[in-house]
């Protein structure tokens, strides 16, 4: 069934504030509901960004391919059930964001500024991840030598990037660079 209007893709954005003694919990209860949401139709993916410096908070992006998938998977007995394990785990209610199309970066906050054109997203993701990918690699490689190479290394590296990305740079670039993005009509 094709419905209008919609876009190609839609991002569920969840935010768990995971209590300090409960994070071995938290992890396992993630291991059992994302085979399970990997099941439901429609299910492009699931990203989970785990916390770091001592916070506790979670952040997972489940996407779908279009709104009637996600939904059906946020109404399925199964989420249900989980969701039912989950609050014993956090020391604050989940946050849920549904944000549309792949780059949830640059989802319009009123229609005064609709999404911008896809090469603007192009440069500005371009802008931010190519001296992330550089800079985070080279910074880690002069304070831990011994890790270049290795596949702690490379996770390291990649969950700097990761992180840089989602929780400074992307949120700090689009702000700046808003009314290039999306100018007002």
């Amino acid at each position: 069934m094709d419905y209008p209007h919609q876009p190609e893709h839609v991002t569920l954005v969840i935010t768990h504030s995971v209590l300090a003694d409960k994070q071995q919990e938290y992890e396992r209860w993630l291991e059992a509901i994302m085979p399970e949401a990997a099941l439901s139709l429609g299910h492009l993916g699931v990203n989970v960004l785990r916390p770091v410096h001592g916070e506790m908070t979670y952040t997972v992006l489940i996407r779908f391919d279009n709104l009637v998938n996600l939904y059906h998977w946020i109404k399925s007995d199964r989420r249900k059930a989980r969701i039912a394990e989950l609050a014993p785990l956090l020391s604050a209610q989940e946050h849920i964001e549904l944000r549309p199309g792949a780059a949830f970066w640059f989802t319009p906050t009123s229609a005064a500024h609709p999404a911008p054109a896809r090469w603007k997203q192009f440069l500005v993701t371009l802008a931010v991840i190519y001296p992330s990918t550089n800079l985070v690699p080279w910074f880690w490689g002069l304070l831990l030598p011994a890790a270049k190479g290795t596949h702690w290394g490379h996770l390291l590296n990649d969950a700097s990037v990761v992180a840089l990305v989602v929780f400074l740079w992307m949120p700090t670039v689009t702000r700046l660079l808003k009314n290039w993005l999306s100018p007002q009509r």
